[in-house]
């Protein structure tokens, strides 16, 4: 059999395999996946206050080991490095409300000045010459 005749059998058995999936991966969506309510759930607990007390106490305790510790050996200094990157990853909701900054919230910004009302004498036409 030719490179030609091999390559269009593959071709065509793929575009066969897409339209006879097309249903199945055009779903809408509308149903929720059998995953998202624990996933939700491990995310409300890692981005709670007590997941943001355990990442203070974290950084805290690994911060000072890794400072005032000593001479550590390599395993126990490893050990506090990822303790340490562990607490800063679980408070990093917290550390970035610190700085006053939020989450990336897409569309809202958008919808919320479409809405704001606008005050007398600021639209087009009004004000000084009216």
């Amino acid at each position: 059999m030719s490179r030609e005749r091999l390559a269009a059998r593959i071709l065509l058995g793929a575009m066969l395999g897409l339209i006879v999936t097309h249903p199945a991966l055009a779903s809408s969506g509308g149903g929720s996946l059998p995953w998202e309510s624990p996933l939700q759930q491990i995310q409300q607990s890692i981005t709670g206050p007590v997941a943001g007390a355990i990442a203070l106490a974290a950084v805290a305790i690994a911060g000072g080991m890794l400072i005032f510790g000593g001479e550590l050996n390599d395993f126990a200094r490893r050990l506090m490095y990822i303790v340490l990157v562990a607490g800063i990853l679980l408070g990093a909701t917290q550390i970035v409300a610190l700085f006053g900054s939020t989450g990336a919230s897409i569309g809202t910004v958008a919808s919320a000045s479409n809405s704001a009302p606008v005050p007398p004498g600021s639209r087009t036409g009004e004000g000084a010459h009216g």
